[in-house]
């Protein structure tokens, strides 16, 4: 049967599972909207007013299922506006397939309205990037979209859809629905780990990255309390461990605990369980000095390329979460008896660590923090982007359980509010709180549109310090008192909701958090919050002025 471009395309996603996609609409994919018309029982469209809030949306999806999120945006400007999410979901590992419309390619390489190459383009920050330049050839490329976005380390794909190749029909058959490809550690490898484990007096484990899944985290948990191992998550993976556990030890990534630091240096054995163990993980490479570490290392990893690309390990294994989690957790207990006082004395420091941090102003970010801990179901999911506020999250808020945090470990702003928005559309039912900072918000809050047109009730809490507060504090820090181009004049965000039709809420005290936030649970509708904070709240550990005084 003859079939379009854009007909065989959408036939091809509605074999490989999609269920959900976003775009900004454009002229140059025309015939892939009249195709997902005719599936919208299968494939539902999320219309997004920015290009960066369809990325992220479809990036956070990824997070989400560990299956590509689709995106669909227009060529030129549509293109480098969505950049930003494919650059988040290469540094943050998170299968995307992000879908251009492209200039017909009788006009190919002559410049022509809003021309640009991809491979190019978008090289250094996809898995792969291809244009299709056939119609015959579209269940190829889709099938090998989804195998490559989901296979080794996980990551986005690239792909341009040129005029003439959608309008143009084709008799082609559609391809397999594509599989998830496990690789597994050898049984050379698991005795070489046991013996590891067995001579270690201060083991550490460190978890993190992406191909996880729920039965992969039950099974993470029986290794460390099987081992007895103190357990941390790296860098915005808070959520593959239950922060609640005796044998957690805290997050390692920026603003680490001290203590946490310590250990992790002084161990003389190291487990990195799926973390890539990059800057933010290791400190700057200092926790872990490269390319030799002080400390043994065992390396587990889906991407056999990044084994041994900074660090040199004693044993680098080659293996996907699922797999490797579910054989760990079969080993006997190989630890010694002195790693339990090691795991305890860890989770004391954590619990230290989470104590309250009292700062200038009427409004406590500590109590906020603990009050939703207090309200919010055990599977709630929290979103953030990136700044200075996201420490008040990370640091006091315990995540419970799989899939609950969704954060850009690329340290991109404007994230949360769009991965809250794709939360709550894949998961209607649980609740949905974003975080995000007043600079943070208004890079993609006119996602507030989105939310409200399909109907997504989702929380968004703005901290509003009239600042770019993480430059301010490296400002105040490296050249004091010299304070320029960090300083900022908002809007009111609350009218700002009003103005979309979402509920809107000013917060000046911490007694008006909690019946506000209750309010905002039960508008029936999307909510905001604006927290008014204290600019000198700029930490949980230092003021504004403090960090001045110290640099000068």
């Amino acid at each position: 049967m003859q079939r379009t471009g854009g007909q065989i395309l959408v036939d091809q996603l509605v074999i490989h599972g999609a269920d959900l996609a976003f775009c900004v609409p454009g002229e140059s994919y025309l015939p892939v909207l009249d195709a997902l018309y005719g599936a919208r029982e299968r494939i539902e469209l999320i219309t997004c007013r920015h290009e960066s809030g369809a990325a992220n949306m479809a990036e956070a999806y990824g997070k989400l299922t560990g299956t590509p999120g689709i995106c669909f945006v227009t060529r030129g400007p549509g293109a480098t506006n969505a950049s930003i999410g494919v650059h988040t979901a290469f540094q943050d590992s998170t299968p995307m397939i992000l879908f251009i419309g492209q200039v017909g390619s009788d006009f190919i390489e002559r410049e022509a309205f809003q021309e640009i190459d991809y491979r190019r383009m978008f090289g250094p920050m996809a898995k792969w990037v291809a244009q299709i330049d056939r119609t015959d050839r579209i269940p190829e490329f889709i099938e090998r979209a989804y195998q490559v976005a989901t296979s080794g380390r996980m990551g986005p794909v690239v792909l341009a859809l040129p005029e003439d190749m959608l309008f143009g029909s084709a008799e082609v058959a559609d391809a397999r629905r594509w599989q998830r490809v496990e690789s597994a550690p050898t049984p050379e490898s698991l005795e070489q780990l046991s013996a590891m484990l067995r001579t270690a007096q201060r083991p550490f484990l460190i978890v993190g990255g992406s191909g996880w899944n729920a039965a992969a985290c039950a099974d993470l948990q029986r290794f460390v309390e099987t081992q007895g191992l103190p357990a941390g998550c790296e860098f915005r993976y808070q959520d593959l461990f239950d922060n609640s556990h005796p044998g957690y030890a805290g997050d390692v990534g920026i603003g680490i605990n001290p203590q946490l630091a310590e250990r992790i240096k002084a161990a003389d054995l190291l487990i990195s369980l799926g973390a890539r163990l990059g800057e933010i993980t290791t400190g700057g490479y200092g926790l872990i000095t490269a390319p030799v570490p002080a400390q043994r290392l065992i390396h587990i990893h889906p991407g056999a390329e990044e084994l041994g690309r900074v660090y040199h390990a004693d044993l680098m294994i080659n293996a996907t979460m699922p797999v490797a989690a579910r054989m760990l957790a079969a080993l006997p207990r190989h630890t010694s008896d002195t790693v339990a006082a090691t795991t305890a004395a860890a989770n004391a420091d954590y619990r230290q660590w989470q104590m309250r941090k009292e700062t200038p102003g009427t409004l406590q970010m500590w109590d906020v923090v603990q009050h939703l801990d207090k309200v919010l179901p055990p599977d709630a999911i929290i979103t953030n982007g990136a700044g200075n506020y996201t420490v008040w999250v990370h640091r006091f808020h315990r995540y419970r359980g799989f899939r609950t945090q969704l954060a850009p470990a690329s340290g991109a702003m404007g994230y949360g509010v769009p991965a809250a928005i794709a939360a709550k559309a894949l998961h209607r039912k649980r609740t949905v709180v974003s975080f995000a900072g007043d600079g943070c918000f208004l890079m993609t809050g006119q996602e507030l549109a989105t939310a409200v047109q399909y109907q997504l009730p989702v929380v968004f809490i703005v901290v509003n310090n009239g600042m770019y507060g993480t430059i301010r504090m490296h400002q105040e820090r490296e050249y004091p008192g010299r304070v320029h181009g960090t300083t900022l004049v908002n809007p009111d965000f609350a009218a700002y909701a009003h103005a979309f039709g979402a509920f809107g809420e000013v917060v000046e005290t911490t007694e008006q958090f909690a019946p506000a936030f209750e309010r905002a649970l039960q508008a029936g509708k999307p909510a905001l919050l604006e927290l008014r904070l204290d600019p000198e709240a700029i930490s949980p550990n230092a003021t504004l002025t403090q960090i001045r005084d110290r640099a000068r």
